[in-house]
């Protein structure tokens, strides 16, 4: 037992997390929000980089973020002129990354930070894929109800079209074996939908996914509308359900 604990520490001691923050109009929360991650970051075992992938801000965002990252080794700050959308920004930070575990979330950290170890945990023990979940036993929510119930419904048709045992393909809070990078690319969304393309594919290619629970809080400034941002997400599952069964023809 004492020669397995001695690996696992030494194994944390070389292994690096590329961490991804996406940022689009984050002016106000970023830099408390940064700071915050990096003194969590920093009580953890392991070697570590931030990637701040801003996207086509108009708040002044850009600047922060390159003010943050001027002078350290650990930050990264890669600017768009233009919106990309969340998909397309994050394929083009994964390629930024150097670390063995490539990490996102949100920069309005919606999700608890505590959460992050157990994630990096199951990458460590085998894992290819480990989500945050919102809609699991042990998990804690707080959020709009009719955004509750949007998710509720997306991801039973998700679980309906697809026969997914992921219970919860939108959490912005996910982590990958370095292992996997040619696959993350590989999604044709560049928006939102990103996420649920990604980890559908993926469990559909025999990928090893694990799902964790949050604790989870509706940031103040929500940038969903609901009933049309649903039926968006909705019909982008029946396109991929499609475009599936076709490739399988």
């Amino acid at each position: 037992m004492g020669s397995i604990f001695y690996i696992h520490t030494a194994f944390n001691k070389f292994m690096k997390l590329s961490i991804i923050l996406p940022v689009y109009n984050e002016a106000k929360i970023l830099e408390s929000s940064l700071l915050e991650i990096e003194k969590f970051l920093k009580s953890m075992e392991y070697d570590y980089e931030i990637i701040l992938a801003e996207d086509g801000s108009e708040d002044g965002s850009d600047r922060i973020c390159e003010e943050m990252a001027s002078g350290k080794k650990r930050i990264k700050y890669y600017h768009s002129d233009k919106r990309l959308g969340r998909g397309k920004a994050l394929k083009r930070a994964f390629l930024k990354t150097s670390g063995d575990v490539l990490i996102y979330f949100d920069v309005d950290l919606a999700t608890e930070l505590f959460s992050l170890k157990e994630l990096v945990k199951k990458i460590e023990i085998g894992y290819d894929i480990s989500i945050g979940s919102r809609l699991i036993p042990g998990s804690e929510t707080n959020r709009f109800f009719l955004r509750e119930i949007a998710s509720r419904i997306y991801n039973l048709l998700a679980r309906f079209l697809f026969q997914t045992k992921i219970k919860d393909l939108q959490c912005g809070f996910k982590a990958f074996r370095r292992t996997t990078l040619p696959f993350l690319l590989k999604s044709k969304s560049d928006d939102w939908f990103w996420d649920t393309e990604t980890l559908l594919l993926a469990e559909k290619e025999g990928m090893k996914i694990s799902e964790i629970p949050v604790k989870w809080k509706e940031g103040k400034k929500s940038r969903v509308n609901v009933v049309k941002d649903s039926i968006i997400m909705g019909l982008n599952l029946i396109k991929l359900k499609i475009r599936i069964n076709i490739n399988n023809s």
